[in-house]
């Protein structure tokens, strides 16, 4: 039969089904077998031929009939996992089943009326038949769950057959040991099977509907507590599920092996489409929602949704009842962190190839997803976070990252990849060790509109930070305190900050002293305080190598940015600024007209500060005003002792070599910096404060509803999720 001929049939039975007033008997085989067993129809076509307002009209209409085509759906799926699906009759049944199930399954999701009819058991649906069999209480979703699992591993339909000859009896599908199936060689198994086309997109239609039953998450409003569970997720990573490692194992190696590139041959990729990569894209979304645990709970509720605890349960390993979040915690072998970590890094860099030949290499686009995956195994493996920060290959994740933020950083649409990046190098930040890593220097260019400097990681983090801050937009406000954590936390170790970097600094510092935006919002004026902290860790800590910054200090002072009372009133009222080449500008009215300045090339203010300005001006006349007792509560606590016995020591040295030597050249005085030492002259060095990123239910609910948001935009062929009720978050039409 042609394809147009098998549509035309397909499109004949979903219209019966959609005018049928009377319900159609389960046992009407001639009826439901037109949906599955007579048509060869892609996934695309099913979307086209079974439209959204035709669902919605059965489901509202004649639901008997929407029930048994999913429970008729379901048990063809069950058979085929039964049978090992050894013909392509069966094959195809299967195929036209998932594509069939993945369209309807939302329609059934976005109403609450139908959200428990998966869960509920179908008379006489069990496998065995007998009255008494355990497998009749099944419920629906669970027999559609256990079956996609089996069908993931059935030889010569999603893995390659182990069979010697064509005299072998088939494999018994139920004696099956799928962990010598694992799709992909890496952490677990050292066998790379030959990569076939078929088997790569029937996994990942078979994934697809998988991602599909998961997402019932979107449907449902974000809870204030993070703990309501998926219970599709929760059962599908549950004992019951015997495939549930080798799953696991071949989702994660098949993402972290994944070369976009091609072996290395140019051009590669458009000679013949390349058929993996969507199936990797479907690894990692699915890996990334079994993941979606909050390790900050510890209750863990067993399979049937009870907490355990009976003093029986102390002989039960710890960890979670979520076996992939299981075993993703207990990976500890070296040469699996560093295939996991190689992997990532790799994909993340993909799209910063610079190559000569434009469109020579593949351009990846889940960088999202990989983001999210990074974050998961830092997460819930600290084993794994200790050995990314042990070498410098930290770098090969930290350089992407802030690619991607300074790439995102004026696009409104974009602010959740800003927050995922912002928080993973705040995890990573935590860790003394990164700090250390950042001296290494920085000689890859990555193609991005940051000024040139010759330096290390560091003065590229700080550069791009400084960027984000002085011409983000105005969502990105809140992140503000994360960047300077950041930068604080790695400060004490910083050996030599570049001039560019050292300039970058103290610009914000003078950019977040300006009175409108200390007096703009209650919270302000703590990032004075995180830059001071920045300055005293450099000085104390690492003064020897960092003369650019000292030099920067002083120079700044002789400006009179620093008087002998530094942000003093006079300061915070002044009507002159100074632009971070050095010029000092006068302003012709009042605060709020002042403009921050990036230089050498003025750039307009960014939006971000036009916005801040125009909220600290309404601020006057609403909610919150600052007071003179405010500005004193915390003007005395600035911690300036540290800057200030630099300057006493240094400002006169460096004004007596100028007036001796009549120098005005930076060269000479930056070497008498470097060759200068405050030893014994400063004040006792304070303790090295690290701020560690605490998770809490708050963080966890925001990466479910990141994760989903990304999954929802990212499937658009077919758009399994396009025009659904989705409740999870909103959906700017554009």
């Amino acid at each position: 039969m042609g394809s147009a001929d098998s549509k035309l049939n397909f499109r004949k039975a979903v219209i019966q089904l959609t005018t049928k007033t009377q319900p159609v008997e389960a046992t009407d085989d001639a009826f439901w077998d037109q949906f599955w067993a007579d048509t060869a129809t892609s996934v695309q076509d099913v979307f086209a031929l079974v439209p959204a307002a035709e669902i919605r009209a059965v489901r509202e209409e004649s639901p008997s009939n929407l029930a048994t085509l999913c429970y008729k759906a379901v048990e063809k799926l069950v058979q085929g996992a039964e049978s090992g699906c050894h013909s392509e009759k069966e094959r195809q049944i299967v195929l036209n089943c998932s594509r069939l199930l993945t369209r309807v399954l939302p329609y059934i999701f976005e109403d609450p009326d139908w959200r428990g009819f998966f869960w509920s058991t179908v008379p006489g649906a069990g496998r065995g038949g007998g009255e008494d069999d355990d497998e009749n209480a099944r419920p629906l979703a669970e027999s559609l769950l256990l079956a996609i699992a089996d069908l993931l591993f059935c030889p010569d339909f999603t893995v390659q057959s182990h069979r010697r000859s064509t005299v072998d009896s088939a494999e018994d599908i139920h004696s099956l040991d799928s962990c010598e199936y694992i799709w992909e060689a890496g952490v677990g198994f050292a066998h790379s099977p030959q990569p076939n086309y078929i088997h790569d997109m029937n996994r990942m239609e078979l994934l697809k509907l998988l991602l599909t039953c998961f997402s019932e998450a979107m449907y449902l409003p974000p809870a204030p507590d993070s703990s309501s569970i998926n219970p599709w997720v929760q059962f599908f990573c549950s004992t019951e599920n015997r495939h549930a490692l080798p799953l696991f194992t071949s989702l994660l190696n098949t993402v972290c092996a994944y070369d976009p590139v091609g072996y290395g041959i140019p051009y590669n990729h458009l000679l013949f489409s390349d058929y993996r990569e969507p199936l990797v894209e479907e690894a990692a979304q699915v890996l990334i929602v079994t993941l979606d645990h909050d390790s900050a709970t510890s209750a863990n509720p067993t399979v049937d949704g009870t907490t355990t605890g009976t003093a029986m349960d102390d002989a039960d390993p710890p960890g979670p009842e979520n076996l992939f979040v299981n075993y993703l915690s207990r990976i500890h072998r070296e040469e699996d962190f560093q295939f996991i970590l190689k992997g990532i890094a790799r994909l993340l860099s993909n799209p910063l190839l610079q190559t000569y030949l434009p469109n020579s290499t593949k351009k990846i686009q889940f960088h999202q997803e990989l983001l999210v995956l990074f974050w998961k195994l830092c997460d819930f493996n600290k084993k794994f976070l200790f050995f990314v920060l042990k070498s410098s290959d930290v770098l090969d994740i930290l350089v992407p990252i802030l690619y991607f933020l300074n790439d995102a950083r004026a696009d409104q649409s974009r602010v959740g990849l800003m927050h995922i990046g912002v928080f993973i190098l705040l995890l990573l930040s935590g860790e003394r060790n990164f700090g250390v890593r950042l001296n290494k220097p920085y000689s890859v260019r990555v193609p991005m509109d940051i000024p040139v400097f010759t330096g290390t990681h560091a003065d590229l983090l700080i550069v791009v930070f400084h960027k984000i801050i002085t011409s983000g937009h105005q969502r990105l406000q809140p992140l503000f305190d994360c960047l300077l954590t950041i930068v604080v936390n790695v400060s004490p170790y910083l050996k030599s900050l570049s001039m560019v970097a050292a300039n970058k600094l103290l610009h914000l510092l003078e950019a977040f002293s300006t009175t409108w935006f200390l007096f703009s919002t209650a919270q302000n004026h703590h990032l004075v305080f995180f830059l001071l902290e920045v300055f005293n860790n450099i000085i104390q800590y690492q003064f020897d190598g960092n003369s650019n910054l000292v030099y920067a200090v002083i120079r700044k002072r002789s400006e009179s940015l620093l008087p002998p009372q530094p942000l003093g009133i006079d300061k915070l009222t002044e009507k002159s600024q100074v632009s971070e080449d050095g010029t000092l500008r006068s302003l012709e009215s009042a605060p709020q007209q002042s403009s921050v300045e990036d230089s050498p090339a003025t750039e307009e203010p960014s939006q971000a500060w036009r916005e801040q300005r125009r909220l600290s001006s309404a601020s006057a006349s609403g909610q919150w005003s600052p007071t003179s007792e405010w500005i004193l509560s915390w003007k005395s606590k600035l911690p300036l002792q540290t800057i200030m016995r630099l300057l006493q020591v240094l400002v006169p040295q460096v004004e007596k070599i100028c007036i001796d030597k009549g120098l005005t050249d930076e060269s000479e005085i930056l070497r008498f910096l470097q060759h200068g030492t405050l030893v014994g002259l400063l004040p006792v060095p304070h303790p090295i404060l690290i701020r560690k990123y605490q998770a809490n239910s708050g963080t966890a609910m925001w990466f479910r509803t990141y994760m989903w948001g990304v999954i929802y935009l990212r499937n658009v062929d077919p758009p399994v999720w396009y025009d659904t009720d989705v409740k999870l978050f909103e959906i700017q039409r554009v």
